[in-house]
């Protein structure tokens, strides 16, 4: 029998956003999530200039989503948690579609996990457990190539060790369109090899930003540096968007760009030796 889950300490965001409206905190969060994950600042290195359609798959409170509304054409975004998705559809631009649902390998049902305290507001449900998680709510699953997407040109993944099933749900996707993908990819969840792996078959190359210039994840050790930097992760939102670095702490690199067929981040400098190939489209 799998022992109760320890509720982990509330961090101070956490603690203030429980007195303040929901849109307020929404508000705030996509105010500076981009100090929080940089590469958001950067969505002209991603999500390429002609997209028609850009995908938000774990929408929380909206930062990817609403920035990607001025990019895109179209936005869809899919987020499981009840009130976080009636939050996104009630405040989210006109060209934005929400999802009520998980994304998966299949369509159906599962339990999403969450945290003992928590009703999904810190952003690590998953419809896989950990030990973080306590209670779970039942949700309706779907697949990326179930969802009647047309000219994918971005994808972005936050779900928290459900990679390999979301990436599964969306090969038709992913074999027609060749959209960029952004995949948080986390050690201290699962291994981050098999995703990696199984996206270098399919014509991907990934790319990280460790500092002001991206770097290929193949002479960056990902897993490496996030064992290393590991304890910047258990830090709250409001010190992790510090601007003082000594007070933050080292940047923790937690998301891989990927991209197909020898494209390189778009209109950015990088870190590279030259050694990548164009490689045809599988088919």
């Amino acid at each position: 029998m799998t022992p109760p889950a320890r509720p982990a300490p509330r961090t101070l965001a956490a603690r203030a956003a429980s007195f303040l409206p929901t849109r307020a905190v929404a508000v705030a969060a996509r105010a500076v999530y981009p100090r929080f994950e940089p590469e958001l600042a950067r969505l002209a290195d991603l999500c390429p200039p002609d997209c028609d359609t850009a995908v938000d798959v774990g929408g929380w409170y909206g930062p990817w989503t609403h920035r990607l509304a001025r990019r895109a054409r179209h936005v869809v975004t899919v987020e499981p948690v009840p009130h976080l998705a009636r939050l996104l559809t009630a405040t989210a631009p006109p060209n934005v579609r929400v999802i009520r649902a998980a994304a998966s390998d299949r369509s159906g049902t599962a339990p999403l996990w969450l945290p003992p305290d928590d009703d999904g507001d810190r952003g690590v449900s998953s419809l896989v457990r950990r030990d973080v998680h306590g209670h779970a709510l039942d949700v309706t699953c779907v697949t990326l190539d179930g969802l009647g997407l047309r000219n994918v040109g971005f994808v972005k993944i936050d779900v928290d060790g459900n990679e390999p099933a979301v990436l599964r749900g969306a090969a038709g996707v992913l074999a027609r369109d060749r959209p960029a993908l952004f995949v948080e990819l986390e050690s201290r969840i699962r291994p981050v090899a098999p995703v990696v792996t199984y996206l270098s078959r399919l014509g991907y190359d990934g790319w990280v930003l460790p500092a002001d210039t991206w770097v290929p994840l193949s002479r960056f050790p990902l897993e490496a540096h996030q064992a290393r930097t590991s304890h910047v992760a258990a830090h709250g939102l409001l010190r992790r968007v510090l601007p003082s670095g000594r007070l933050r702490g080292p940047r923790y690199v937690n998301s891989v760009l990927f991209l197909p067929d020898g494209r390189r981040p778009g209109g950015a400098r990088v870190d590279d030796d030259g050694s990548h190939a164009l490689r045809e489209t599988p088919r």
